[in-house]
């Protein structure tokens, strides 16, 4: 079957990764769980053997009448041919209120599918995901590194997250260019910090690290306008009510300390 380029296509095919994923998701027979981008099925054949129920999502037309053949006479596999930026996982689950994600993402699209991931969080309570180990050390990144940004806020804001491994290019075909990593995400009860606006809490942080190089101050006020900051005072004084030094750079700054920051602005709004 032709690798389609334009879809991000990387098959896994070394069986000890395909082992080790699934031995790290541990499914269980009365649960639900989630497969995206199934491609050709070694993923899925070790996941419908666990007795789960499993709900793949693929996009590629001829990938789907492989799969059907090979698993659409199970009973606890149901195949959604979709973009996975497309789909209501929660609708999809039903009638199991929860369920877990495993995920070999194409590098291209994996923020975006992250990002709808967590967009609908209230019925996935973990994701085992496959993608760019640059990506990963994004997401677990800690304050003061130089991976540290939006993404890791975003991400550790609402879930926990634990590198599991690395996955070399030669266990893929065709082999990508880039290192792979597989990250475990386990949604939050509760969000890392409290705030009181989460929409413009994120609005605040894309301010923030908007240009990495300059000073929380100067980013803030380019976003001023936007944000309804204020002038350079009320800005001033924002800062300095959260604690914060204005020559600080953002990715200095952990989520308990932005959190008071977006606290100062909504409270004089």
């Amino acid at each position: 079957m032709p690798i389609k380029k334009s879809l991000g296509q990387h098959f896994l095919v070394e069986p000890y990764y395909q082992r080790r994923i699934v031995e790290s998701v541990a499914p269980r027979a009365d649960e639900t769980i989630i497969e995206i981008g199934p491609g050709q099925g070694a993923l899925t054949a070790l996941l419908v053997a666990s007795g789960a129920r499993i709900i793949a999502i693929e996009l590629d037309r001829e990938l789907i009448g492989s799969l059907m053949a090979r698993f659409g006479s199970r009973e606890n596999f149901r195949l959604i041919a979709a973009d996975a930026l497309t789909v209501d996982f929660c609708q999809e689950i039903t009638p199991a209120a929860s369920a877990r994600v495993v995920a070999n993402l194409p590098y291209y699209i994996s923020t975006p599918i992250l990002q709808r991931l967590i967009k609908q969080r209230r019925c996935l309570s973990e994701m085992t995901l496959m993608l760019q180990r640059e990506v990963v050390e994004r997401i677990i990144a800690r304050p003061s590194s130089k991976e540290y940004g939006y993404l890791s806020v975003l991400v550790q804001f609402y879930c926990e997250a634990q590198r599991l491994f690395n996955v070399p290019p030669g266990a893929f075909r065709p082999a990508p260019k880039v290192d792979s990593s597989v990250v475990r995400l386990r949604v939050r009860t509760q969000p890392a910090v409290a705030v009181a606006d989460e929409e413009f809490f994120f609005e605040l942080v894309k301010a923030l690290f908007a240009q990495r190089r300059k000073t929380i101050l100067n980013n803030l006020r380019v976003a001023a306008l936007r944000l309804d900051l204020g002038d350079e005072e009320r800005i001033r004084c924002a800062l300095a009510s959260a604690g914060l030094e204005a020559q600080r750079r953002a990715e200095t700054l952990s989520l308990e300390e932005i959190a008071p920051l977006a606290a100062a602005f909504t409270r004089d709004s």
